[in-house]
């Protein structure tokens, strides 16, 4: 392991939320909605596009390149060069970059309300942004 140990677990945390938000949005069952549990893609995707199909191919291909981007940030940390890493995790930023921005948009929009929430959210998609350039090595 050439990088310390907190690069280590950046990079780790950046796999897992990207397999998980790739599984969820493959995976989860309408039923299981009901209770909140949803991808990032399909709260991103559902207050940009009003289209349920839309949507939903796009929560379906975003997912999809966020699955392999986990593995593949995996198997980098494993030593095993990926050579469409970088690829991967710049689509996903572009998403991220656009939810930023739209994110601002919308909250500019209602007069800054509700502040502190959505100044955390916020925050929170910033960092998701920050985490997949660090763990990409043509901008971390």
């Amino acid at each position: 392991m050439k990088d310390g140990i907190g690069i280590f677990l950046w990079k780790l945390s950046v796999a897992l939320y990207l397999i998980a938000n790739g599984a969820l949005g493959l995976f989860v069952k309408k039923g299981l909605k009901t209770i909140g549990k949803s991808s990032d893609f399909e709260i991103i995707f559902g207050k940009m596009f009003k289209d349920g199909d839309v949507v939903k191919a796009l929560v379906v291909c975003a997912s999809v390149v966020a699955f392999v981007a986990g593995i593949c940030v995996i198997l980098e940390m494993l030593n095993v060069e990926i050579s469409f890493l970088d690829t991967l995790i710049l689509i996903i930023a572009i998403i991220w970059v656009v939810y930023v921005i739209f994110s601002v948009i919308v909250w500019v929009g209602d007069k800054f309300d509700p502040f502190w929430y959505t100044l955390q959210k916020l925050g929170v998609h910033v960092m998701v942004l920050a985490s997949l350039m660090i763990a990409s090595k043509k901008f971390g």
